[in-house]
Protein backbone atom coordinates (compact mmCIF):
# COMPACT_ATOMS: atom_id res chain seq x y z
CA UNK A 1 0.00 0.00 0.00
CA UNK A 2 2.74 2.41 1.25
CA UNK A 3 4.44 1.18 -2.30
CA UNK A 4 1.23 2.22 -4.42
CA UNK A 5 1.06 5.92 -2.47
CA UNK A 6 4.89 6.84 -3.18
CA UNK A 7 4.46 5.35 -6.83
CA UNK A 8 1.36 7.77 -6.93
CA UNK A 9 3.01 10.62 -6.08
CA UNK A 10 6.20 10.13 -8.61
CA UNK A 11 3.65 10.24 -11.41
CA UNK A 12 2.84 13.94 -12.04
CA UNK A 13 -0.53 13.51 -13.81
CA UNK A 14 -1.79 11.28 -10.97
CA UNK A 15 0.24 13.75 -8.28
CA UNK A 16 -1.92 16.74 -10.27
CA UNK A 17 -5.40 14.76 -10.02
CA UNK A 18 -5.37 14.11 -6.03
CA UNK A 19 -4.20 17.42 -5.17
CA UNK A 20 -6.88 18.88 -7.34
CA UNK A 21 -9.50 16.53 -5.14
CA UNK A 22 -7.87 17.95 -2.23
CA UNK A 23 -8.22 21.36 -2.82
CA UNK A 24 -11.86 20.63 -3.92
CA UNK A 25 -12.30 19.17 -0.25
CA UNK A 26 -10.64 21.94 1.50
CA UNK A 27 -13.12 24.36 -0.48
CA UNK A 28 -16.03 22.27 0.46
CA UNK A 29 -14.98 22.23 4.06
CA UNK A 30 -14.56 26.42 3.94
CA UNK A 31 -17.78 27.16 2.53
CA UNK A 32 -19.62 24.21 5.20
CA UNK A 33 -18.28 26.29 7.23
CA UNK A 34 -19.57 29.84 6.56
CA UNK A 35 -22.83 30.21 8.25
CA UNK A 36 -25.83 32.63 6.92
CA UNK A 37 -26.52 35.56 9.97
CA UNK A 38 -28.61 35.49 13.05
CA UNK A 39 -29.15 31.71 13.77
CA UNK A 40 -29.06 31.24 17.83
CA UNK A 41 -26.55 27.88 17.93
CA UNK A 42 -28.48 26.58 21.17
CA UNK A 43 -31.45 26.64 19.84
CA UNK A 44 -30.31 24.90 16.59
CA UNK A 45 -28.43 22.19 18.52
CA UNK A 46 -32.08 21.34 20.57
CA UNK A 47 -33.93 21.17 17.38
CA UNK A 48 -31.43 18.99 15.72
CA UNK A 49 -31.69 16.70 18.91
CA UNK A 50 -35.21 16.51 18.32
CA UNK A 51 -35.42 15.72 14.63
CA UNK A 52 -33.51 12.09 13.66
CA UNK A 53 -34.68 12.88 10.21
CA UNK A 54 -32.29 15.85 9.95
CA UNK A 55 -29.52 14.61 12.17
CA UNK A 56 -29.53 12.13 8.62
CA UNK A 57 -29.53 14.90 6.37
CA UNK A 58 -27.03 16.77 8.65
CA UNK A 59 -24.60 13.39 8.27
CA UNK A 60 -24.84 13.91 4.24
CA UNK A 61 -23.84 17.42 4.45
CA UNK A 62 -20.64 17.05 6.22
CA UNK A 63 -22.55 19.43 9.54
CA UNK A 64 -23.28 22.11 7.09
CA UNK A 65 -26.91 21.60 7.64
CA UNK A 66 -26.77 22.81 11.50
CA UNK A 67 -24.70 25.34 11.54
CA UNK A 68 -26.97 26.73 8.60
CA UNK A 69 -24.29 27.38 6.07
CA UNK A 70 -24.43 28.62 3.19
CA UNK A 71 -24.17 24.93 1.45
CA UNK A 72 -26.13 23.66 4.57
CA UNK A 73 -28.62 21.31 1.60
CA UNK A 74 -25.13 20.25 0.36
CA UNK A 75 -25.80 17.84 -2.56
CA UNK A 76 -29.21 16.60 -1.69
CA UNK A 77 -30.90 18.37 -3.64
CA UNK A 78 -28.88 17.13 -6.92
CA UNK A 79 -29.40 13.71 -4.97
CA UNK A 80 -33.33 13.99 -5.22
CA UNK A 81 -33.28 15.10 -8.82
CA UNK A 82 -31.23 12.23 -10.41
CA UNK A 83 -33.42 9.33 -8.97
CA UNK A 84 -36.20 11.32 -9.90
CA UNK A 85 -35.17 11.27 -13.38
CA UNK A 86 -34.68 7.68 -12.71
CA UNK A 87 -37.63 7.03 -11.52
CA UNK A 88 -38.99 8.52 -14.47
CA UNK A 89 -37.73 6.70 -16.74
CA UNK A 90 -40.05 3.87 -16.18
CA UNK A 91 -43.05 5.79 -16.36
CA UNK A 92 -42.03 8.26 -19.61
CA UNK A 93 -41.29 6.38 -22.74
CA UNK A 94 -39.10 9.41 -24.23
CA UNK A 95 -36.48 9.25 -21.03
CA UNK A 96 -36.87 5.28 -21.24
CA UNK A 97 -35.73 5.69 -24.72
CA UNK A 98 -32.99 8.21 -24.25
CA UNK A 99 -31.62 5.95 -21.42
CA UNK A 100 -31.90 2.08 -23.31
CA UNK A 101 -31.18 3.21 -26.77
CA UNK A 102 -29.29 6.34 -27.10
CA UNK A 103 -26.16 5.45 -25.49
CA UNK A 104 -23.93 7.55 -24.18
CA UNK A 105 -25.27 10.82 -25.99
CA UNK A 106 -28.88 9.94 -23.89
CA UNK A 107 -27.50 9.63 -20.90
CA UNK A 108 -25.92 12.69 -20.76
CA UNK A 109 -28.87 14.48 -21.83
CA UNK A 110 -30.49 12.53 -18.41
CA UNK A 111 -27.95 14.27 -16.33
CA UNK A 112 -28.61 17.38 -18.44
CA UNK A 113 -32.13 17.06 -16.87
CA UNK A 114 -31.20 16.10 -13.32
CA UNK A 115 -28.97 19.15 -12.95
CA UNK A 116 -31.83 21.59 -14.69
CA UNK A 117 -33.95 19.67 -12.12
CA UNK A 118 -31.69 20.65 -9.10
CA UNK A 119 -32.02 24.03 -8.99
CA UNK A 120 -36.30 24.12 -8.27
CA UNK A 121 -35.46 21.28 -5.99
CA UNK A 122 -33.00 23.85 -4.53
CA UNK A 123 -35.31 26.68 -4.10
CA UNK A 124 -38.31 24.31 -2.73
CA UNK A 125 -36.19 22.82 -0.31
CA UNK A 126 -34.26 25.70 1.13
CA UNK A 127 -37.55 27.67 1.32
CA UNK A 128 -39.38 24.98 3.44
CA UNK A 129 -36.31 25.08 5.71
CA UNK A 130 -35.90 28.86 6.49
CA UNK A 131 -40.06 28.83 6.96
CA UNK A 132 -39.22 25.37 9.52
CA UNK A 133 -36.22 27.07 11.04
CA UNK A 134 -38.54 30.23 11.45
CA UNK A 135 -41.30 28.13 13.09
CA UNK A 136 -39.23 27.03 15.74
CA UNK A 137 -37.28 30.09 16.16
CA UNK A 138 -33.71 29.20 15.76
CA UNK A 139 -33.37 31.97 13.23
CA UNK A 140 -35.15 35.48 13.35
CA UNK A 141 -37.93 36.34 11.14
CA UNK A 142 -37.28 37.53 7.55
CA UNK A 143 -38.98 39.93 5.13
CA UNK A 144 -39.81 38.90 1.62
CA UNK A 145 -36.13 40.42 0.17
CA UNK A 146 -34.20 38.61 2.84
CA UNK A 147 -35.82 35.49 2.24
CA UNK A 148 -35.43 35.50 -1.72
CA UNK A 149 -31.92 36.38 -0.71
CA UNK A 150 -31.23 33.66 1.45
CA UNK A 151 -32.59 30.90 -0.99
CA UNK A 152 -30.46 32.34 -4.23
CA UNK A 153 -27.57 31.81 -2.07
CA UNK A 154 -28.16 28.43 -0.37
CA UNK A 155 -29.29 27.29 -4.18
CA UNK A 156 -26.10 28.55 -5.79
CA UNK A 157 -24.30 27.20 -3.07
CA UNK A 158 -25.49 23.76 -4.15
CA UNK A 159 -25.05 24.23 -7.71
CA UNK A 160 -21.79 25.36 -6.81
CA UNK A 161 -20.95 21.82 -5.47
CA UNK A 162 -22.71 19.75 -8.17
CA UNK A 163 -20.41 21.95 -10.24
CA UNK A 164 -17.46 20.66 -8.44
CA UNK A 165 -18.51 17.43 -8.07
CA UNK A 166 -18.50 17.26 -11.60
CA UNK A 167 -14.70 19.15 -12.06
CA UNK A 168 -13.65 16.47 -9.66
CA UNK A 169 -15.36 13.66 -12.26
CA UNK A 170 -13.50 15.49 -15.24
CA UNK A 171 -10.42 15.97 -13.82
CA UNK A 172 -10.22 14.31 -10.66
CA UNK A 173 -9.84 10.50 -9.92
CA UNK A 174 -13.71 8.54 -9.27
CA UNK A 175 -16.93 10.15 -9.47
CA UNK A 176 -17.07 13.88 -7.82
CA UNK A 177 -20.12 13.93 -6.40
CA UNK A 178 -19.58 10.25 -4.76
CA UNK A 179 -16.34 11.69 -2.99
CA UNK A 180 -18.11 15.30 -1.85
CA UNK A 181 -20.66 12.87 -0.06
CA UNK A 182 -17.70 10.85 1.41
CA UNK A 183 -15.81 13.74 2.27
CA UNK A 184 -19.04 15.30 4.00
CA UNK A 185 -19.70 11.94 6.36
CA UNK A 186 -16.16 11.57 7.26
CA UNK A 187 -15.71 15.31 7.77
CA UNK A 188 -16.61 14.71 11.51
CA UNK A 189 -14.23 12.15 12.56
CA UNK A 190 -11.80 14.78 14.20
CA UNK A 191 -14.21 16.13 15.96
CA UNK A 192 -15.32 12.32 16.86
CA UNK A 193 -12.26 11.60 17.98
CA UNK A 194 -11.49 14.69 20.26
CA UNK A 195 -14.32 14.01 21.99
CA UNK A 196 -13.70 10.10 21.83
CA UNK A 197 -10.08 11.37 24.04
CA UNK A 198 -11.85 13.29 26.39
CA UNK A 199 -14.91 11.25 27.47
CA UNK A 200 -12.07 8.34 28.05
CA UNK A 201 -10.34 11.09 29.78
CA UNK A 202 -12.80 11.93 31.90
CA UNK A 203 -14.19 8.22 32.58
CA UNK A 204 -11.45 5.72 32.52
CA UNK A 205 -14.27 3.09 32.31
CA UNK A 206 -15.16 4.38 28.57
CA UNK A 207 -12.51 3.29 27.05
CA UNK A 208 -13.98 -0.59 27.63
CA UNK A 209 -16.72 0.26 25.16
CA UNK A 210 -15.22 2.11 22.64
CA UNK A 211 -12.84 -0.97 22.11
CA UNK A 212 -15.13 -2.76 22.05
CA UNK A 213 -17.06 -1.08 19.54
CA UNK A 214 -14.07 -0.62 17.49
CA UNK A 215 -13.84 -4.47 17.24
CA UNK A 216 -17.32 -4.52 16.29
CA UNK A 217 -16.85 -2.24 13.44
CA UNK A 218 -13.68 -3.72 12.14
CA UNK A 219 -16.03 -7.26 11.16
CA UNK A 220 -18.95 -5.08 10.13
CA UNK A 221 -17.18 -3.33 7.93
CA UNK A 222 -15.25 -6.54 6.82
CA UNK A 223 -18.80 -7.72 5.95
CA UNK A 224 -19.79 -4.94 4.11
CA UNK A 225 -16.94 -5.05 1.73
CA UNK A 226 -17.34 -8.82 1.17
CA UNK A 227 -21.18 -7.97 0.17
CA UNK A 228 -20.47 -5.04 -1.79
CA UNK A 229 -18.32 -6.80 -3.97
CA UNK A 230 -20.31 -10.43 -3.84
CA UNK A 231 -21.51 -11.55 -7.85
CA UNK A 232 -23.56 -14.03 -9.19
CA UNK A 233 -21.63 -14.61 -12.37
CA UNK A 234 -23.89 -16.18 -15.19
CA UNK A 235 -22.35 -18.32 -17.69
CA UNK A 236 -22.97 -16.10 -21.42
CA UNK A 237 -21.64 -18.45 -24.43
CA UNK A 238 -21.09 -16.17 -28.07
CA UNK A 239 -21.86 -18.24 -31.31
CA UNK A 240 -19.10 -18.55 -33.69
CA UNK A 241 -19.84 -16.94 -36.81
CA UNK A 242 -17.44 -17.31 -40.02
CA UNK A 243 -17.03 -14.29 -42.48
CA UNK A 244 -14.80 -14.83 -45.03
CA UNK A 245 -11.27 -15.88 -43.27
CA UNK A 246 -12.30 -15.10 -40.21
CA UNK A 247 -14.29 -16.18 -37.26
CA UNK A 248 -16.18 -14.28 -35.07
CA UNK A 249 -17.20 -14.96 -31.58
CA UNK A 250 -16.93 -18.24 -30.06
CA UNK A 251 -16.26 -16.85 -26.83
CA UNK A 252 -17.21 -17.47 -23.39
CA UNK A 253 -17.98 -14.63 -20.54
CA UNK A 254 -20.68 -14.42 -17.98
CA UNK A 255 -22.96 -11.46 -16.98
CA UNK A 256 -22.56 -10.51 -13.45
CA UNK A 257 -25.33 -9.86 -10.94
CA UNK A 258 -24.58 -7.78 -7.73
CA UNK A 259 -25.45 -9.26 -4.74
CA UNK A 260 -26.48 -5.86 -3.77
CA UNK A 261 -27.61 -3.87 -6.93
CA UNK A 262 -29.79 -0.84 -5.06
CA UNK A 263 -27.09 0.12 -3.30
CA UNK A 264 -27.85 2.88 -0.69
CA UNK A 265 -31.09 4.02 -1.98
CA UNK A 266 -33.14 1.54 -0.09
CA UNK A 267 -31.94 2.59 3.43
CA UNK A 268 -32.35 6.60 2.10
CA UNK A 269 -35.99 6.20 1.05
CA UNK A 270 -36.94 3.67 4.23
CA UNK A 271 -35.09 6.13 6.84
CA UNK A 272 -36.51 9.12 5.42
CA UNK A 273 -40.15 7.42 4.92
CA UNK A 274 -40.10 6.29 8.88
CA UNK A 275 -39.02 8.99 10.66
CA UNK A 276 -41.53 11.57 8.76
CA UNK A 277 -44.11 10.58 11.08
CA UNK A 278 -42.71 11.17 14.06
CA UNK A 279 -40.81 14.65 12.55
CA UNK A 280 -44.32 15.80 11.66
CA UNK A 281 -45.56 14.85 15.26
CA UNK A 282 -43.29 16.60 17.14
CA UNK A 283 -44.83 19.86 15.15
CA UNK A 284 -47.94 19.82 17.08
CA UNK A 285 -46.11 18.31 20.40
CA UNK A 286 -46.78 21.46 22.44
CA UNK A 287 -50.31 22.39 21.03
CA UNK A 288 -52.48 21.02 23.84
CA UNK A 289 -56.03 19.13 24.10
CA UNK A 290 -56.08 15.98 21.60
CA UNK A 291 -54.12 16.94 19.05
CA UNK A 292 -51.43 17.35 21.69
CA UNK A 293 -52.41 14.21 23.31
CA UNK A 294 -52.27 12.31 20.05
CA UNK A 295 -48.99 13.81 18.20
CA UNK A 296 -47.20 12.73 21.84
CA UNK A 297 -48.38 9.37 21.81
CA UNK A 298 -47.55 9.00 18.06
CA UNK A 299 -44.07 10.46 18.33
CA UNK A 300 -43.30 8.32 21.19
CA UNK A 301 -44.42 5.40 19.36
CA UNK A 302 -42.23 5.88 15.92
CA UNK A 303 -38.95 6.63 18.63
CA UNK A 304 -39.17 3.52 20.21
CA UNK A 305 -35.69 1.85 18.81
CA UNK A 306 -37.91 -1.32 18.34
CA UNK A 307 -40.84 0.22 16.06
CA UNK A 308 -38.15 2.29 14.32
CA UNK A 309 -35.54 -1.08 13.68
CA UNK A 310 -38.30 -3.22 12.55
CA UNK A 311 -40.09 -0.72 10.05
CA UNK A 312 -36.51 0.40 8.58
CA UNK A 313 -36.10 -3.61 8.47
CA UNK A 314 -39.29 -4.26 6.55
CA UNK A 315 -39.27 -1.01 4.62
CA UNK A 316 -35.60 -1.30 3.24
CA UNK A 317 -36.46 -5.03 2.13
CA UNK A 318 -39.02 -3.42 -0.18
CA UNK A 319 -37.48 -0.46 -1.42
CA UNK A 320 -34.67 -2.99 -2.54
CA UNK A 321 -36.85 -4.97 -4.53
CA UNK A 322 -39.45 -2.03 -5.86
CA UNK A 323 -35.66 0.19 -6.45
CA UNK A 324 -33.83 -3.10 -8.39
CA UNK A 325 -36.89 -3.27 -10.33
CA UNK A 326 -36.73 0.16 -11.72
CA UNK A 327 -33.08 0.08 -12.55
CA UNK A 328 -32.53 -3.38 -14.10
CA UNK A 329 -34.62 -5.10 -16.59
CA UNK A 330 -34.25 -8.71 -16.90
CA UNK A 331 -36.12 -8.64 -20.41
CA UNK A 332 -33.88 -5.67 -22.06
CA UNK A 333 -30.50 -7.73 -21.12
CA UNK A 334 -32.00 -10.48 -22.30
CA UNK A 335 -32.57 -8.68 -26.11
CA UNK A 336 -29.12 -7.07 -25.62
CA UNK A 337 -27.41 -10.69 -25.72
CA UNK A 338 -29.92 -11.93 -28.28
CA UNK A 339 -28.76 -9.39 -30.28
CA UNK A 340 -25.38 -9.81 -30.01
CA UNK A 341 -25.80 -13.14 -30.65
CA UNK A 342 -24.73 -13.92 -27.09
CA UNK A 343 -27.18 -16.82 -25.10
CA UNK A 344 -27.01 -18.78 -21.65
CA UNK A 345 -26.05 -22.40 -21.99
CA UNK A 346 -28.83 -24.74 -22.24
CA UNK A 347 -31.36 -21.51 -21.72
CA UNK A 348 -33.21 -20.54 -25.10
CA UNK A 349 -32.90 -17.29 -26.20
CA UNK A 350 -35.90 -14.33 -25.59
CA UNK A 351 -38.42 -14.86 -22.71
CA UNK A 352 -36.98 -18.50 -21.49
CA UNK A 353 -33.40 -16.03 -21.10
CA UNK A 354 -35.50 -13.19 -19.13
CA UNK A 355 -36.88 -15.55 -16.95
CA UNK A 356 -34.24 -17.45 -15.82
CA UNK A 357 -32.25 -14.06 -15.25
CA UNK A 358 -35.42 -12.79 -13.18
CA UNK A 359 -35.54 -16.23 -11.19
CA UNK A 360 -31.41 -15.77 -10.18
CA UNK A 361 -31.92 -12.39 -9.07
CA UNK A 362 -34.66 -13.06 -7.17
CA UNK A 363 -32.70 -15.24 -4.78
CA UNK A 364 -29.28 -13.31 -5.30
CA UNK A 365 -31.44 -10.19 -3.85
CA UNK A 366 -32.96 -12.06 -0.94
CA UNK A 367 -29.71 -12.29 0.30
CA UNK A 368 -29.00 -9.04 -0.40
CA UNK A 369 -32.05 -7.02 1.17
CA UNK A 370 -31.85 -9.39 4.34
CA UNK A 371 -27.71 -7.90 4.48
CA UNK A 372 -28.49 -4.14 3.31
CA UNK A 373 -31.99 -4.66 6.11
CA UNK A 374 -29.44 -5.86 8.53
CA UNK A 375 -26.82 -2.95 8.28
CA UNK A 376 -29.60 -0.30 8.29
CA UNK A 377 -30.64 -1.17 11.85
CA UNK A 378 -27.30 -1.91 13.06
CA UNK A 379 -26.97 1.60 14.96
CA UNK A 380 -29.72 1.12 16.48
CA UNK A 381 -28.61 -2.45 18.19
CA UNK A 382 -24.67 -1.78 18.39
CA UNK A 383 -24.14 1.45 19.95
CA UNK A 384 -26.80 0.62 22.68
CA UNK A 385 -25.69 -2.98 23.24
CA UNK A 386 -22.44 -2.56 23.76
CA UNK A 387 -23.11 0.12 26.34
CA UNK A 388 -25.86 -1.99 27.72
CA UNK A 389 -23.20 -4.76 27.92
CA UNK A 390 -20.92 -3.22 29.78
CA UNK A 391 -23.61 -1.30 31.97
CA UNK A 392 -22.39 1.87 30.81
CA UNK A 393 -24.80 4.80 30.15
CA UNK A 394 -23.46 8.03 27.89
CA UNK A 395 -20.44 6.84 25.89
CA UNK A 396 -20.23 9.13 23.55
CA UNK A 397 -19.60 5.61 21.15
CA UNK A 398 -23.37 7.24 18.58
CA UNK A 399 -21.11 9.66 17.24
CA UNK A 400 -18.91 6.63 15.37
CA UNK A 401 -22.45 5.13 14.66
CA UNK A 402 -21.22 5.48 10.45
CA UNK A 403 -18.53 2.79 11.06
CA UNK A 404 -21.45 0.17 11.91
CA UNK A 405 -24.06 0.64 9.48
CA UNK A 406 -26.45 2.88 7.88
CA UNK A 407 -25.89 4.43 4.79
CA UNK A 408 -23.28 6.39 5.81
CA UNK A 409 -20.95 3.38 5.66
CA UNK A 410 -22.14 1.91 2.44
CA UNK A 411 -21.11 4.99 1.04
CA UNK A 412 -17.93 4.95 2.51
CA UNK A 413 -17.05 1.73 1.59
CA UNK A 414 -18.21 2.16 -2.33
CA UNK A 415 -16.67 4.63 -2.72
CA UNK A 416 -13.31 3.29 -1.39
CA UNK A 417 -13.30 0.05 -3.00
CA UNK A 418 -14.12 2.31 -6.63
CA UNK A 419 -11.36 5.32 -5.82
CA UNK A 420 -8.84 2.31 -5.35
CA UNK A 421 -9.85 0.44 -8.46
CA UNK A 422 -9.82 3.75 -10.50
CA UNK A 423 -5.64 4.30 -8.89
CA UNK A 424 -4.79 0.84 -9.49
CA UNK A 425 -6.20 1.37 -13.16
CA UNK A 426 -4.15 4.58 -13.89
CA UNK A 427 -0.95 2.76 -12.48
CA UNK A 428 -1.41 -0.47 -14.02
CA UNK A 429 -2.13 1.83 -17.42
CA UNK A 430 1.08 3.52 -17.20
CA UNK A 431 3.09 0.57 -16.38
CA UNK A 432 1.85 -1.14 -19.14
CA UNK A 433 2.81 2.05 -21.18
CA UNK A 434 6.66 2.00 -19.81
CA UNK A 435 6.91 -1.81 -20.84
Amino acid sequence: MIEKIVKIFKIPDLRKRLLFVFGVFAIFRVMANIPMPGVDAEKMTEFFEGFEVFQLANLFTGGSLDQFSIVMLGLGPYITAVIIIQLLTLVWPKLEKLQKEEGDAGRQKINQYGRMLTVPFAFMQTYGMLTLFQSQAVIPPLSLMETITSMMVVAAGTVFLMWLGELVTEKGIGNGVSLLIFAGIIATVPISVARMIMDVGLSPENLQAYLLFFILSLFIIAAVVHVNEARRNIPVSYARQVKGRKVYGGASTYLPLNLNPAGVIPIIFAMSIVIIPSMIAGFFVDAGGRIGSLAITVSSFFESAVVQGSLIFVMVCLFTYFYTAVTFDPKNVSQNLQKMGGFVPGIRPGKPTANYIYYILNRVLLLGALFLATVAVLPLVVGGGVETLLGIRDTGIETFSFLIGGASLLIIVSVVLETMRQINAQLQMREYETI
